[in-house]
This record gives structure tokens, C-alpha cells and sequence, in this order.
């Protein structure tokens, strides 16, 4: 039996930041002299100092592809640059096995005055291709980034997004053992970004280690086995994709409950109208204490009235948790046409007579604008649905979160040539 070959170790790393170091670093050295005599036994304060990550420890066997996840500044960046070289650790060990290639900025290693053919070559030398290599591969990279009609352009009159799709493609042909790639989703239209996962799903499947941080958990879902959670500098949770993912996303906007309620973070409008609270019932009005897959059930939203309001619409989107919108609807669709409503309160009962949900965690999005669309009275007011497992098919089976995002009812039937003889 083969042993398992780690192509990145990571033991204990820390690193730490000296806040306001730069700063002191530009002073003239007569300026730190003076500083230094004024306040010889000047002590720095514990604030001064940042912890990027700490005690960090995990390992990646050959050809796995691990995602990494967690909010801005949790430390994922400066995870990837002391991999890459870039900068060192404070502490702790690491080690890695094989050519590395990393992504890690848009534009990293271009010169603005060169043109992107003349970068191709330059980018390329800096990852460690060899001239003829790049020689080879150069017409296909060029293929890749869809810059061809702007080759020979000078770099510096790029957008963002045409250096991305450059320095992605030198990436993605150089071949490494290892691939480290920060947010090259972030930028470039949905058909480039179809590319480069497409590109990441060729590297996986040839044996190469690929650390992929993103912020579209439907593409950590979809390219990675795995996935790596950090906060504040910490591993919070290492272990299977879809796993660390539910966890990730449940501490978003108050959503650890189960029970349905209100989120307003993104709230938008003028605030005539405003949604106050949700309740999730059964189709006679009592309230349900599981939603289940396949039942009805009845939508109430309660909402204030600040002033007058004519002609206004109500609607609401469905989203996975993953960000999906799956449907979004609105009064007109079901002949409800509001007038006018006054100044009071009221609610909106909206009735689901048959939820073909697979088992998982949904976003409500509830809006009202004016019949044209616009103005916008209240928007993007959340509420989560959790949707329970049920033997919707009837066959003792139940579906599970795995087997998509919808079911649909339907019987089967099978007939052979024997049957077909039969029945004649």
C-alpha cells in the first residue's frame, strides 16, 4: 500500500504585522534618531501588533484540490503569499513539494510599459517557464485569454479584467505541481469565469495540487473535495466541502436559527412600506414547526405603512444558499393588484401549494416597489427557510441535499421487448 505524499505541510504557522510599521520605516534616519532620544524607553502597546494567523496547521495530499474560505482579512491571503514565497512567517514550519505556480493579484508580475505579448513572456519567466515553453504554449494562451486583438497593446491601457484573463491564462498553462489562485473569479464576465474553472477541473484531473480561495461557494462547492475555514487567523474547520460550507454560510446575517424571522442588513427603499416580521404557516394558519419537502405551505409577511402608498407591488425571490436565484415572482403573476394601501398595519399571505425543494437552507428576498418598478419602498428584506427531508416519492427513499436543488413528481415504468409482446 502506497503512503500518502503531502505536497504542503503547514505546522503551527503564525504571522504577525506591526501595525504603523511602514510608517516608521519612511522616517529619515536622523528622524528615528530624535524619536529615539525624546522617548528612549518608549514601549510599544499589545494594539500595535496584528495577528494574521496563528497556530495554523493542515496538510494537503498530491492532487487534491482544497478550497479556502472565510471572510475579508480572516488571514487566507497572507496564507497564500508565505506559501508562495512572498513573505515569511513569523513562526511554524511549512513545506512544499514541487512547482508552484500562484494568482494571487490581478496584474502580479506585469510591466505597464511593456506590451501583453512582451508580459506573456515576462509573467511567464517569473513562474518559472522556460523560453521554449512558453513558445509552445504562447498561441494557446493567447487563444485563452480572449486578448489576441490586444496583444501587442501596452499593459498599462488594460481594464483589470483584461489583465486577469492574461495573467489566469500564463497560469494556467505553465503546468505546475501546485496551482494557488486568490479570487481570479472576483473579476471577468460569466464566460471567462466558466474557462477558468473549467481550466481548474483539467488541473484536478491531472494529479495537481490546486489552493483556490474564492467567495462563490457554488465554485469551492463544485471544483473542491475539501475545504478550509479561517477566522481571525485560525483554522475554525477543516474537513469535507459541503460540510465546511453549511457551517460558513450559518453564521451569515443571524442565520443559526431554524425558525423563520427577518434579516435587514441589505435593506433598501425609501421606507413608506416596511416589512416587519414573517411567519411560516400550514394552509389552516397555525404555525409550522417543521417545512418539510413537497407539503403546502402559507408565506404570511406583516408589514407597516408609514404614509399612503398607490399602486404598490409585492414580489419576493427564492435563493439556494449557495446564492442561486431559483424563482422570483410578484403580485401581478397571481392578478393581485393593490390600489392603494393607508398608513396601519397589515399582511400579505402568499400560499405554496406544493414545495418541490430538495432538503436544504433557502433565502426568501422580499420586495415592494411601485407598479413600474420604481420607486423601491422596502428591499432585500431576508428570511431563511429551511426545508426538511420527506418520502416525497412515495418509495420509502428520501432525497437528499446531494441530489440538487429541485425534485420533480413523476412515475416510472419500465417495458421490454417480452412486455410489448405480451400485451399485443
Amino acid at each position: 500500500m502506497n503512503a500518502v505524499v503531502n505536497s504542503i505541510e503547514i505546522d503551527c504557522l503564525c504571522k504577525r504585522f506591526q501595525l504603523g510599521a511602514l510608517q516608521g520605516r519612511n522616517l529619515q534616519l536622523r528622524e528615528q534618531l530624535l524619536q529615539s532620544l525624546r522617548n528612549p524607553f518608549r514601549r510599544r502597546r499589545a494594539g500595535e501588533w496584528l495577528w494574521a494567523l496563528r497556530d495554523v496547521s493542515f496538510s494537503v495530499p498530491r492532487g487534491e484540490v482544497v478550497g479556502i474560505i472565510g471572510r475579508n482579512g480572516a488571514g487566507k491571503s497572507t496564507l497564500l503569499k508565505i506559501l508562495s514565497r512572498i513573505t515569511y512567517p513569523t513562526s511554524g514550519n511549512i513545506r512544499v513539494r514541487g512547482r508552484v505556480a500562484a494568482l494571487l493579484e490581478v496584474g502580479t508580475g506585469f510591466h505597464e510599459e511593456l506590451t501583453g505579448r512582451e508580459n506573456v513572456y515576462l509573467n511567464g519567466s517569473m513562474l518559472g517557464m522556460k523560453r521554449r515553453e512558453i513558445d509552445t504554449h504562447f498561441d494557446a494562451i493567447v487563444d485563452f485569454s480572449g486578448m489576441g486583438q490586444f496583444i501587442d497593446t501596452p499593459i498599462k491601457r488594460y481594464s483589470s479584467g483584461m489583465r486577469l484573463r492574461l495573467g489566469f491564462a500564463v497560469a494556467a498553462h505553465l503546468d505546475p505541481d501546485i496551482l494557488i489562485v486568490d479570487e481570479v473569479l472576483a473579476v471577468g464576465d460569466a464566460a471567462f469565469q466558466r474557462k477558468c474553472i473549467s481550466a481548474m477541473e483539467n488541473l484536478r484531473g491531472g494529479n495537481r495540487t490546486v489552493l483556490f480561495v474564492s467567495h462563490n461557494m457554488a465554485a469551492v462547492e463544485n471544483l473542491c473535495s475539501r475545504a478550509v475555514w479561517i477566522e481571525t487567523g485560525q483554522v475554525r474547520m477543516d474537513g469535507p466541502a459541503r460540510d465546511v460550507m453549511k457551517a460558513y454560510l450559518g453564521t451569515y446575517g443571524g442565520e443559526s436559527g431554524t425558525g423563520p424571522g427577518l434579516t435587514f442588513e441589505g435593506r433598501q427603499g425609501n421606507g413608506d412600506i416596511q416589512f416587519t416580521r414573517v411567519e411560516y404557516l400550514s394552509p389552516e394558519g397555525s404555525p409550522c414547526g417543521v417545512v418539510r419537502s413537497g407539503e403546502e405551505l402559507l408565506v404570511r409577511l406583516h408589514f407597516h405603512v408609514n404614509r399612503e402608498v398607490l399602486y404598490p407591488s409585492f414580489g419576493f425571490r427564492l435563493f439556494t444558499r449557495m446564492g442561486t436565484l431559483l424563482t422570483e415572482t410578484n403580485g401581478k403573476h397571481h392578478r393581485l393588484l393593490v390600489q392603494k394601501v393607508e398608513p396601519g398595519d397589515g399582511y400579505l399571505d402568499m400560499h405554496i401549494r406544493n414545495l418541490n425543494l430538495i432538503p436544504e437552507r433557502y433565502s426568501f428576498s422580499f420586495w415592494v416597489t411601485s407598479e413600474t418598478g420604481t420607486p423601491v419602498y422596502d428591499g432585500d428584506v431576508r428570511s431563511i427557510l429551511d426545508i426538511e427531508a420527506a418520502d416525497v416519492y412515495g418509495s420509502g427513499r428520501v432525497p437528499e441535499s446531494r441530489h440538487g436543488v429541485l425534485y420533480f413528481p413523476q412515475k416510472w415504468r419500465l417495458v421490454t421487448d417480452l412486455d410489448e409482446r405480451q400485451s399485443r
